[in-house]
């Protein structure tokens, strides 16, 4: 089981989710700014997603932009994820990943760099804000 894994996902029409079925193929550039699901093939990039998730039958090639990322099919293409990725058990990915937090489940294969860098949006908002430095907080503590 993945660390990160949400089980409430749900792929239904009525919450404007986007799902590439077992037999569909899609090329070029898709742009989905809600979820989406893939289970069958996408030659081409994924941006603006909230949350991907490749499925066991889904294969990308291509890069992958999106919020969250969960692979448990194929990608052959870098992935940048700003909160987290996951490749789960049976998942391949040849290509670079980057976001905060990676995790790779136990028979997933991964050939390629791995960035877990904090210099996502998100992160850096919360980077801006001052920082104490070690003699700073050593005088706050005396006083």
């Amino acid at each position: 089981m993945a660390l990160f894994k949400n089980t409430n996902i749900s792929f239904e029409s009525k919450n404007g989710d986007t799902v590439i079925g077992n037999e569909a193929y899609f090329q070029g550039t898709l742009t989905a700014k809600g979820s989406l699901r893939i289970d069958g093939r996408v030659d081409g990039s994924v941006v603006d997603a909230k949350i991907v998730t490749i499925g066991k039958s889904g294969k990308v090639k291509g890069d992958i932009s999106c919020e969250i990322c969960y692979v448990s099919g194929e990608v052959k293409g870098n992935i940048t994820a700003l909160d987290h990725i996951e490749a789960q058990n049976g998942s391949r990915v040849d290509g670079d990943m980057r976001s905060p937090r990676i995790m790779l489940e136990e028979g997933a294969l991964f050939n390629g760099n791995c960035s877990m860098d904090n210099n996502t949006p998100k992160n850096a908002e919360r980077q801006q804000q001052p920082q104490q430095s070690k003699t700073q907080k050593a005088e706050a503590k005396q006083q």
